[in-house]
């Protein structure tokens, strides 16, 4: 079986509809793909970002291109979500 490499969103709900806990889990996954920049602050990384759906499920928006630069850290996402039963929505990539 081979992945297709594609934008994706991880949603906080699982498939059976329940929502995932902890609440915090979109910015603590983002947390441990940031990094810190020249100021010294933690910034999150460019192809892994929390956000949230209007009816206000967490997100993570995962960049294909993470497969690009660090292949384990975009199997691990991917691994993530299949192992928290998680719903994932493909995203097209941007022109």
């Amino acid at each position: 079986m081979t992945q297709k490499i594609q934008d994706f969103v991880i949603v906080g709900m699982t498939r059976e509809g329940k929502r995932f806990r902890p609440s915090d889990w979109a910015d603590r996954l983002c947390g441990i793909m940031s990094a810190f920049g020249a100021d010294h602050r933690m910034k999150y990384s460019p192809y892994v970002r929390p956000g949230s759906k209007p009816t206000g499920e967490r997100t993570v928006r995962v960049d294909a291109r993470l497969y690009e630069v660090e292949p384990l850290a975009y199997k691990f996402l991917v691994n993530f979500a299949h192992d928290n039963d998680l719903q994932v929505e493909p995203l097209e990539p941007a022109p």
